[in-house]
């Protein structure tokens, strides 16, 4: 076309050369080009934060861009999962039609879930295995749990449960809370307070054979107090006469028939369970299958989790995958016994058998500790 105009602009171009009109036709359209699209400028931007987006404005600093319909905001938005809250950088903001120069708050600054008081606890009992329970059953990915003992039902109750309720891990809404504190089996006011808090709550108790369990209680007592009597001389009023004190805590806690007839007092049998503090041992996995169900948790502790260690004579959990070595519980958990006297420890299981029988009828299950 800028060939023909030419010809008629220029009378003389006869006189010129085919590549002179040539080159002549090739600067005029460009000339034409410059003078069409000096106002308006519709073109493609890689740099834009979504493919297609065409500006059709030559003021940038009041930026309009349009879409196509596959890539609109709302579109883009809904495709998103609601639980990603990370601020929209500058490049989506220029997908809507009015920028929002409002920082929003840093992902660091975000909390995910609530603290909630807990939906189950272990109260139960002091060298029995609570320790184990609450590190076996944490590994569950439903269930979270306080790290420390909280003793708010036996110590702290006056600090409200607010105060409680801060002490608990965040949870999701599908998540449990837990936390374990071992006197408050044996603490009369605990069953009360904890069902003024719910009457639904969950309670775990860990039983072991109250005369081994008196052994550990005491042999960690001795641990931290090297002058302590003798454990015949605690554990016996008159050992001549085999009138066993029961004032003292370690042979107290094993009546376990006794304090638990005070939890029925406010909750149900069905809602309290009890673990086996020797199968805990020796079956770890089918121990925490049965925490599990009572929980009414997805069977996902198993038996690949565990291992035994010959030299705690304890289970341990195996290696975690985000982590570098195996994980066992302290230096306490299978540490050894102090030796006591043989006669001892039969006066003992004299004197606890009745009340183990009761409890086995109570519970109904017998834990054979003979």
């Amino acid at each position: 076309m800028a060939y023909v105009l030419l010809g008629r602009l220029l009378p003389f171009s006869h006189r010129l050369t085919r590549t002179s009109i040539c080159l002549l036709s090739l600067f005029l359209s460009y000339l034409c080009y410059c003078a069409l699209f000096s106002t308006y400028t519709i073109m493609q931007n890689s740099g834009d934060p979504t493919p297609g987006c065409q500006r059709v404005s030559a003021d940038r600093k009041s930026l309009l861009c349009v879409l196509p319909l596959s890539v609109r905001p709302s579109v883009v938005e809904t495709s998103r999962p609601k639980t990603d809250q990370r601020p929209p950088s500058s490049a989506h903001q220029e997908r809507h039609f009015a920028r929002n120069d409002t920082p929003s708050p840093p992902v660091s600054n975000l909390k995910f879930g609530n603290k909630k008081l807990p939906n189950a606890i272990i109260v139960g009992v002091k060298k029995g295995g609570t320790r184990a329970v609450l590190e076996f059953i944490r590994i569950h990915p439903d269930v979270r749990a306080a790290g420390t003992e909280t003793h708010f039902f036996d110590r702290n109750y006056d600090r409200g449960l607010e105060w409680y309720r801060g002490l608990m891990p965040r949870t999701l809404e599908s998540q449990i809370t837990m936390e374990k504190t071992p006197s408050y089996f044996v603490t009369r006011e605990t069953p009360h307070r904890i069902s003024a808090m719910s009457r639904d709550t969950k309670l775990i108790v860990v039983v072991r054979d109250p005369v081994t369990r008196a052994i550990s209680d005491y042999t960690q007592t001795l641990s931290k107090t090297p002058d302590l009597p003798s454990f015949q001389d605690l554990a016996f009023r008159n050992w001549s006469l085999g009138i066993v004190d029961t004032s003292w805590n370690a042979i107290r806690i094993g009546l376990y028939v006794l304090h638990l007839e005070n939890w029925l007092r406010y909750f149900p049998l069905a809602q309290i369970h009890f673990v086996s503090g020797e199968r805990l041992i020796t079956d770890p996995a089918g121990e925490l299958a049965r925490v599990q169900d009572f929980l009414g948790l997805k069977r996902i502790v198993t038996d690949k989790h565990f291992y035994f260690n010959r030299t705690k004579g304890f289970p341990c959990l195996k290696k975690p995958e985000s982590s570098g070595s195996p994980r066992c519980l302290g230096k306490s958990k299978g540490r050894t016994h102090v030796q006591i006297d043989r006669d001892v420890i039969e006066q003992l299981r004299d004197f606890y058998r009745p009340y183990n029988v009761k409890f086995y009828e109570m519970v109904g299950h017998d834990f054979k500790w003979e």
